[in-house]
């Protein structure tokens, strides 16, 4: 053989790795509204930059490329491989690109469409997992699921650090709930009712899809209303990570004035009312141009998180929503804020905690399902982290709720109080006055906040202590690691 004739047989097979499924399927997935699995590689990564590993091996296609000019590694499963390949081939192929992000620091996009249930050999999705849970903490990992996620494989995106959905395509769940009602014994007409025909689809939707995932399990961090959407949040999330733990975070050119004051705070800072007070508003207020990238907004909607930027420095946002259960915390909202905390801190990211709180939501439910567990984790979440802390009393933060929302005692950096707010043990009875042992004056002389400040120079505030511990270092005692509460 010559030259030129291996030359086109290179050429051939790689043509024919790069469509596995064929013309026609990929054509079919088009008229579904979805794409191949290279090609939603292609649209995510900037023009030109895809550099693809594995091109003979079924399954995935794996590789790296750039996202707004920042290294990515990317593994991307392919429904039109054949079924019986499919989970096998994804965790061969996806654990070299997990190691080539771990060794070269930069972060992991996994995209998962099984096209059918599928999985490898017994364990070999184990090794995928393992190799996953060694990169959390060293490098971002964001897992965008298109299509089926079933079984075994359901785990991988789980292990990532941010989900995201596509609604009416994505679906996640380990157990067959057909399968459940047969092995239960409960025979074919059990497993018919569970998912009835004519009506598989709804069921299973309801079962694992983007909404149930995004409102209930909380599993979604955000739910895309198709690919080109999920795609956009990919890159909208990478913008305000770091490429790794060892790193900074990347800072933008601020067009926001860092003394910007903002008299409409002032309105929003009114706390004897009774009104439900907006956290997103006040945010937005606050951070650099208004925007807010919010994660997991539909599930635990009692509480706020997200990505924002102060005089150009991406930061965490966390704050109590008292459009829902007044601003009470619940299991679901600490466990939601313990997360995103620990998530910043593992990557360099400053935590700005927005507190407006009365406490924890009571009742018998609350404590039978592990209210007090919850609330240890988010305490534990926020001692636990190093990273610079600022906090912010906007209107309330009584009881347990001020302790665990980056209190000084947590070791907050920098805590500011609005003048009407309210800090103490127990919510006070009347209107709040200078004397009044439940003011920010008299929580500012025990030394609970830094100072009493105006909502209009909330901005300017918060900037300033930002930069003022720029370069916080504090240690924590020598371990192997502590064991936060479940």
């Amino acid at each position: 053989m010559g030259a030129d004739d291996s030359l086109e047989r290179l050429r051939r097979l790689k043509r024919e790795a790069r469509h596995s499924g064929g013309p026609e399927w990929i054509e079919a997935r088009r008229r579904s509204g979805s794409v191949s699995a290279r090609e939603r590689v292609l649209l995510l990564l900037d023009t030109g930059t895809f550099v693809e590993l594995d091109v003979f091996a079924r399954g995935a296609v794996t590789g790296h490329g750039k996202i707004g000019g920042r290294d990515v590694y990317i593994f991307s499963q392919d429904a039109e491989a054949a079924s019986d390949t499919t989970g096998d081939a994804l965790a061969g192929k996806a654990v070299k690109v997990v190691d080539l992000a771990m060794k070269n620091g930069a972060p992991l996009v996994g995209l998962y469409d099984s096209g059918v249930a599928a999985a490898g050999p017994l364990g070999r999705c184990a090794e995928l997992y393992f190799h996953k849970i060694m990169a959390s903490g060293l490098v971002p990992q964001i897992a965008a699921v298109m299509g089926p996620c079933t079984g075994s494989v359901a785990l991988s995106p789980a292990l990532a650090d941010f989900v995201i959905m596509v609604k009416g395509a994505s679906r996640v769940y380990l157990a067959d709930p057909v399968v459940a009602d047969v092995d239960a014994g409960a025979g074919d007409s059990g497993g018919a009712s569970a998912v009835g025909a004519g009506e598989g689809q709804v069921a299973y939707e309801e079962l694992g899809g983007a909404r149930t995932h995004s409102e209930k399990s909380g599993l979604a961090h955000l739910a895309a209303d198709d690919e080109e959407e999920c795609l956009e949040m990919i890159r909208g999330l990478l913008s305000y990570l770091p490429q790794n733990n060892l790193e900074e975070a990347p800072r933008s050119d601020v067009f926001d004035p860092a003394d910007r004051m903002d008299a409409e705070l002032d309105a929003l800072a009114v706390r004897d009312t009774g009104d439900p007070c907006d956290a997103r508003d006040i945010v937005a207020h606050v951070v650099d141009e208004g925007r807010f990238f919010e994660v997991t907004s539909d599930w635990a909607q009692n509480l706020v998180t997200g990505f924002a930027r102060l005089g150009g420095r991406p930061v965490g946002i966390v704050g109590n929503q008292s459009a829902y259960h007044d601003g009470r915390l619940n299991i679901d909202a600490a466990t939601k804020a313990a997360r995103f905390v620990r998530f910043c801190d593992g990557f360099n990211l400053p935590v700005v905690t927005f507190v407006d709180t009365l406490g924890f939501v009571a009742g018998k439910e609350q404590e039978h399902a592990g209210a007090v567990r919850a609330a240890a984790k988010l305490m534990y979440a926020y001692c636990e982290a190093t990273v610079p802390k600022l906090s912010l009393v906007m209107r309330r933060a009584f009881g347990e709720g001020y302790e665990v929302m980056g209190s000084k005692q947590a070791r907050a950096d920098f805590n500011f109080a609005w003048p009407a707010a309210g800090i103490g043990r127990e919510l006070p009875a009347g209107a709040l006055d200078r004397q009044d042992s439940a003011s920010p004056y008299a929580a500012a002389v025990a030394g609970h906040i830094d100072d009493v400040i105006e909502p209009v120079e909330t901005r300017p505030r918060l900037i300033a202590a930002l930069e003022a511990c720029a370069s916080k270092r504090e240690g924590r005692p020598p371990k192997k690691h502590g064991n936060i509460p479940l």
